[in-house]
């Protein structure tokens, strides 16, 4: 195991995203339903998958774990096309696509848009697994896909067509093409604040097709999904498969030589603009991918979410970070923040004789507080107390933010968290200094 503590990054990378692709196919095979897993998985493949569908209900278990280990090789393939050198982002992309493969992308309705990026390398004349990330985080509209593909203009679901087929192949298309552009751009917008950079683009074109597919054009959205669905749970599934993976991954940590002072170290990393796996090493950057991905759970099952499909994605989107700046140390006062503002909401919601209906184990909650913890930077370079007031805004606007993209977008959490931050960092920059910043300021006044 000590061998794999000298592999370089992206040859690390590769062998931890084949890890948890086999991960999930093996998984697969210890669902109660394996006897249904391919008719569930067509299912899977040939549905709409808007915002919020829990794969757990529309497929099964099994065909659901299916559909994460066969994406999970297909962007790990990706990620072994000529030029490709995966980094912290490409373990963002790589976990973040892992866990909307449980209500939202399979293996269908991600062709198109990486497609577009395709053609987009073609035409700059650059190696297309150099934007392997892209290619990944153009599945972020991957339930539109499927939506033209089986539904448009139509609210009922019709089945494939030819005419669905070309409309969503050109829709992936343009939409894969113009992404790389918009990646480049977004950090500059949000100054790497928000760790879901991609959600920005993303929820903008979103935003931009729902106007000229449904609003201009005056086609009815469809319906949202049955919040029935949403009740299939399985709290021994989520908490046992998580448990063994996250637990695999901190005894490989400690096997390849993490020793306790490296992972405190980069538990005191304020996660703006870092690389954990250069900055600290492959081990602890492993040691903190399964630490989070524990913590994450925790906070589920303390809070009384519901593990469903969802819940268990969110699980693998949130942790998706844990190379790019969150950790525990920076994610908590986000989680707090989240917390406080529901309890203040609830009691101003009674005192003004409101219907309150996001309480902190929502699902609706659920989903914003997994990319809420996107905002991680704030906290760590500003403090705690930042860290929880900026998770309380985020609460506050995430569950009225699908109204823009029609939630056909599943960054809708790092959407919010983009715009948050266009008004959030101008005021933080302007009136208060950095955790460096007071410390440069105290040790000059002694």
């Amino acid at each position: 195991m000590r061998n794999l503590k000298k592999l370089p990054e992206e040859s690390f990378l590769r062998l931890l995203f084949a890890f948890f692709s086999l991960s999930f196919l093996v998984g697969s095979l210890f669902m109660s339903d394996l006897s249904t897993i391919f008719s569930g998985w067509w299912k899977i493949l040939t549905s709409t998958c808007k915002v919020t569908t829990n794969y757990w209900a529309l497929g099964g278990y099994a065909a659901t774990f299916l559909n994460m280990g066969v994406v999970g090789l297909i962007a790990l393939g990706l990620f072994c096309l000529p030029g490709a050198k995966p980094n912290n982002v490409s373990t963002l992309a790589f976990l973040l696509t892992m866990g909307f493969c449980t209500w939202g992308i399979n293996a269908l309705n991600i062709l198109p848009s990486i497609l577009g990026v395709f053609a987009y390398t073609l035409v700059k004349r650059e190696k297309p697994g150099a934007h392997a990330n892209a290619m990944l985080f153009s599945t972020g509209i991957a339930p539109l896909i499927s939506d033209i593909l089986f539904r448009y203009p139509h609210a009922e679901m019709v089945g494939f067509r030819w005419e669905g087929l070309l409309l969503s192949l050109i829709v992936g298309f343009i939409i894969g093409f113009f992404l790389t552009a918009g990646l480049g751009h977004s950090p500059i917008v949000h100054k790497g604040y928000v760790l879901y950079s991609a959600a920005l683009p993303i929820g903008m074109i979103a935003f931009f097709m729902k106007a000229v597919l449904y609003k201009v054009p005056g086609v009815s959205m469809p319906d949202a999904p049955s919040a029935e669905g949403l009740a299939v749970v399985s709290a021994s599934t989520v908490n046992v498969f998580c448990i063994v993976v996250f637990g695999l991954c901190i005894l490989g940590a400690l096997a390849m030589g993490c020793r306790p002072r490296d992972y405190w170290e980069l538990l005191h990393d304020c996660g703006h603009s870092v690389n954990f796996s250069k900055r600290y090493g492959t081990p602890a950057m492993l040691m903190n991918l399964g630490v989070y991905g524990l913590f994450i759970l925790a906070y589920y099952n303390l809070t009384g979410a519901p593990l469903n499909g969802v819940t268990f994605g969110l699980i693998f989107c949130m942790v998706a970070c844990c190379n790019s700046g969150s950790h525990p140390g920076n994610v908590w006062p986000i989680m707090v923040g989240y917390v406080l503002a529901s309890y203040l909401f609830q009691y101003l919601s009674g005192f003004v004789g409101g219907n309150f209906a996001f309480p902190i184990h929502s699902q609706a909650i659920a989903i914003g507080l997994c990319y809420a913890s996107g905002l991680s930077p704030v906290s760590g370079k500003y403090g705690w107390p930042f860290g929880v007031a900026a998770g309380a805004l985020h609460y506050m606007m995430v569950t009225s933010v699908p109204d823009t993209h029609g939630g056909f977008c599943l960054y809708n959490g790092g959407f919010t968290g983009a715009l948050l931050c266009i008004l959030l960092v101008p005021q933080l920059e302007h009136f208060f200094r950095t955790k460096e910043e007071r410390k440069a300021n105290a040790l000059q006044r002694k």
